[in-house]
């Protein structure tokens, strides 16, 4: 089979290699995936460039999901697998033509279901899914601050908050992402590279506060976020965005520490604040039912029923990409240029 290796850290045009390897066998409680289509992450952009700590030694393969159809199953699997079309986690792995993966971490969804849709169902809304339903407990009309929320993960909390009745406030980086999460239904959207967003929203809600924070930032909106929320609000980081652009290494992680601001656990109770981290990796390492059940309940929401024929969630397709385009995918992904999932066909 073939498999795109990250053998390098660097750039996208230096980094990947495409290399014949042999077809992986599953393990007792795995299957084998033939590969139709794999996401890209903002994970994969730090990955390539030496800021995912938990990126395996190189020469590696990346991809955190996959859609395709299972081929074989391990011994413990149920034979009902077989034969079955899914979208499926990966611990890695996933910019291959074949993947495997534990039989609990994939969802079975229709053969006509687009691909590229899927994918968007995989690891970002799944993210969401775990940082807005598992993570609080939200009400109709509480005040929900959305970073990057033109982006997968983005999308899906904009998407869920507006289910629930929120009052969203959002932050992009162009006009024509403002423009989107506008006609998404966002009530508050605010261009970050034109206007401090801190200070536009502290002007909006006047005495109100926030409620909730999803950032995938990290750095010094930590800080400005914390700021933004009132008793009672909770903060939940599932990234840390502002390191692309900075080196690697031990100085980097210290100043992207000392921007991200001092909080003493003492001033989380006396103001009635929380910080929740979300990592889907390790979630899956030590909690895979819950990342099983998440990634159940995501497909079922983006699922068309006869109540509603389009969907509670609506994954957005940023791009289509062949294998032989990884390195353009990964700089328009990185370069922050795209609105909704983008996906790699083999």
């Amino acid at each position: 089979m073939k498999a795109v290796y990250l053998t390098k850290f660097g750039t996208a045009d230096s980094a990947f290699e495409t290399r014949e390897a042999d077809v992986p066998k599953p393990e007792s409680t795995q299957v084998l995936i033939k590969v139709e289509a794999f996401g890209l992450n903002f994970a994969d952009v730090l990955a390539r460039k030496g800021l995912y700590p938990d990126v395996p030694s190189r020469p590696c393969v990346l991809g955190y999901e996959v859609v395709g159809l299972i081929e074989e199953i391990g011994s413990e699997v149920p034979a009902l697998f077989k034969g079955m079309r899914v979208v499926a986690l990966t611990r890695f792995g996933g910019y291959a033509e074949y993947a495997v993966t534990d039989f609990r971490a994939l969802a079975s969804i229709p053969v006509d279901y687009p691909a590229d849709q899927a994918v968007a169902i995989g690891t970002q809304f799944t993210t969401a899914y775990i940082c807005f339903y598992e993570s609080l407990n939200l009400h109709p009309a509480d005040r929900v601050l959305v970073h990057a929320a033109a982006g997968g993960v983005g999308i899906a909390l904009c998407q869920m908050a507006l289910a629930k009745g929120c009052e969203v406030f959002a932050t992009a980086g162009s006009d024509a992402k403002i423009d989107f999460l506008n006609n998404l239904g966002v009530q508050h959207a605010v261009n970050y590279s034109e206007r401090d967003y801190s200070t536009a929203f502290l002007q909006t809600l006047g005495k109100a506060k926030l409620d909730a924070s999803f950032n995938s930032l990290a750095g010094k909106s930590i800080p400005a976020d914390m700021k933004l929320l009132g008793p009672g609000g909770k903060m939940v980081i599932y990234g840390a965005a502002s390191r692309v652009g900075k080196s690697a290494g031990i100085i980097s992680s210290i100043a992207l520490l000392l921007r991200s601001g001092y909080i003493s656990p003492l001033t989380l109770i006396m103001r009635s604040k929380s910080i929740i981290g979300v990592n889907l990796l390790k979630l899956g390492d030590y909690k895979p039912q819950l990342v099983a059940h998440c990634l159940e309940q995501v497909v079922k929401m983006a699922l068309p029923t006869d109540e509603n024929p389009i969907g509670v969630l609506k994954p957005v397709v940023g791009g289509r990409y062949s294998v032989s385009e990884l390195a353009e995918a990964h700089k328009a992904l990185e370069n922050r240029s795209t609105i909704g999932k983008l996906s790699v066909f083999w």
